[in-house]
């Protein structure tokens, strides 16, 4: 027997073991995970989340599992109580097709969705090799020394005197960052629930001694893992590297706390990491009470995941923005999505990347209806890890990438001078302040650039 005719046999052989009823509708979007698949997009092999119903019991989840010979891997979410049904990660048996598994699934009246555990990357394009010298051109504003219209504008706010978020955090979500950097370090947040190296979980999150953060590709509490978290490190500094020390670069926040979540490696990253990247931070804002106005996440790649949807509609019901890149393709979201900055969720602000001479970046991918403002994203100086040097140093990078951490320091820099503001009313300040710019024109939602000069 073949295996193609193997797997088919032993799909349908579930669907008889679990009684399925072609009456249940199936939650997230099979259809597009299918299609998905059969483009060839990147995914850890053997792999799936499965979301089982709200309502659904424990004998009836482990007979998904059994009936398709798989291996549980791990809770991604677990249930509040017994009502809800849980997240997981299992591993399907060789022989069996992800796709056929999809198939399967799609109508059992035990499963809400499943997903491949799809893999994204981050979101960077390197440029060859900082204030006042005239190279930090995206922070700069029509009235700054030196000036640039197209910048955004936060040179304009520093003037007033608007410098300091520190009431504020930023989640950073994707690659690790140097939190040892000199124009890092004073800012990096700590877990007010962790007691540094003490081997205890002591905020009771899963995670022990995560006082920067947690390593979710690594499964540890090193959240820096040395120059390979360039990328990371980069997008730091532009939402918050410390200005006024005559150190490197200034952020569009001289002072603020960021705590991370690192899920991207050199392999890239998984959707399971990703939604625990999410949730983590959920949790310290619902749990620690922390001031998190946004994350920020220039990563993605992956299709449609009502998994990841989910993970950060939960962000929003805990008023937290989700700023995200919106890739470096060049192409039209609207008619392309691009995942995470394409869902619809109410919390998401999509971002472009505009060039100094005021261009949308060739790279940077756009959408009338999809992507919302455009934002410094060529050429962009910020900090960097140096092999060899413990204090770090600066390069210049391109990417929409570096355009998304603009915004997420300008929801930091809203959100001091405005504290009972919630995520939809900053996400409106951000919007509503967009310069109209001729390359975003009919690009983006706004159709104008990044401006936080009343900020």
């Amino acid at each position: 027997m073949n295996r193609s005719l193997r797997c088919t046999l032993l799909a349908s052989a579930v669907v008889v073991s679990l009684g399925l009823s072609a009456a249940v509708n199936a939650g997230g979007r099979p259809d597009l995970v299918l299609s998905a698949l059969n483009a060839g997009h990147p995914h850890q092999p053997g792999e799936l989340l499965v979301k089982f119903r709200d309502g659904s019991t424990v004998a009836s989840q482990e007979a998904v599992r059994r009936g398709l010979g798989a291996q549980k891997l791990d809770t991604i979410r677990r249930a509040a109580n017994a009502s809800q049904g849980e997240l997981v990660l299992i591993r399907l048996p060789r022989g069996l097709a992800v796709a056929t598994a999809v198939r399967a699934l799609q109508n059992d009246e035990a499963v809400e969705y499943a997903e491949p555990n799809w893999v994204y990357q981050h979101t960077a394009k390197s440029n060859d090799p900082f204030y006042i010298t005239g190279q930090q051109w995206g922070m700069y504003g029509d009235a700054t020394t030196p000036a640039n219209q197209y910048g955004s504008q936060a040179g304009e706010a520093w003037q007033k005197g608007h410098t300091s978020c520190s009431n504020v955090w930023v989640g950073v979500i994707g690659e690790g960052y140097m939190y040892t950097h000199e124009d890092l370090a004073a800012n990096a947040g700590k877990n007010p629930g962790e007691i540094a190296d003490n081997g205890i979980d002591d905020d009771r999150n899963g995670y022990v001694d995560d006082v920067y953060g947690w390593d979710f590709y690594n499964n540890d509490k090193t959240v820096y893992d040395d120059f390979m978290d360039d990328h990371g490190t980069h997008v730091a500094g532009t939402i918050g590297a410390v200005g006024g020390n005559g150190k490197g670069v200034p952020g569009v926040c001289w002072s603020v706390k960021l705590i991370n979540a690192k899920f991207i490696g050199q392999n890239g990253g998984t959707l399971a990491n990703a939604i625990k990247a999410i949730d983590y931070m959920t949790d310290l804002k619902t749990r620690h009470r922390l001031n998190m106005v946004a994350t920020n996440n220039s990563w993605g790649g992956g299709p449609f995941a009502q998994s990841l949807k989910s993970a950060i509609d939960r962000a929003d019901a805990a008023n937290i923005l989700f700023i995200a890149a919106a890739g470096n393709s060049g192409t039209n979201n609207d008619a392309a999505p691009f995942y995470p900055a394409s869902y619809t969720s109410a919390n998401i602000i999509a971002v472009a990347a505009l060039a100094k001479d005021g261009t949308l970046a060739s790279f940077s991918q756009y959408g009338a209806k999809s992507v919302d403002i455009c934002a410094p994203g060529v050429e962009i100086w910020s900090t960097y890890p140096v092999i060899g040097n413990p204090f770090g140093g600066y390069l210049p990078l391109d990417g929409t990438s570096m355009a998304a951490p603009h915004v997420s320091g300008a929801a930091a820099l809203y959100k001091s001078t405005r504290p009972t503001a919630n995520a939809a009313a900053v996400k409106a300040g951000i919007l509503g302040s967009a310069v109209p710019t001729a390359s975003c024109n009919g690009k983006v939602v706004t159709n104008g650039r990044l401006n936080v000069s009343g900020f």
